[in-house]
């Protein structure tokens, strides 16, 4: 009985010890949205991107950057910067998808005003 318990508690032991924590790492991407209606568009698309933790688009900022944490073993920045474009976005050198941008109310479009 003794050791049984002694090879459950090793076995226990070694998955604690050996199991990886996920690791995230944090990317900051300056993008071309306007205002609170293109900040909740672009967070929301990256909530639902497969590897994203967390996301936050600062359009108080001049170059409207959106801080995104995430996984890099399911997803990457290039990803990230894709869904970004999909939503009708410029992300960096990334162009907004045209399918995109034309489903964008006018006002979230460049050269639209902010809210």
């Amino acid at each position: 009985m003794k050791k049984n318990i002694l090879v459950f508690v090793l076995l226990l032991v070694s998955v604690f010890t050996f199991a990886e924590t996920p690791k995230t790492e944090t990317v900051k991407i300056k993008t071309s949205a306007i205002c609170e209606m293109c900040k909740e568009r672009i967070e929301k698309k990256l909530a639902f991107t497969k590897g994203v933790s967390e996301s936050n688009l600062n359009v108080e900022s001049k170059d409207k950057v959106v801080t995104v944490t995430f996984n890099p073993k399911k997803t990457s920045v290039e990803k990230i910067k894709k869904a970004i474009s999909a939503v009708g976005y410029d992300a960096e050198e990334v162009a907004a998808d045209a399918k995109g941008y034309e489903k964008l109310p006018s006002c979230c479009k460049k050269g639209g005003s902010a809210h």
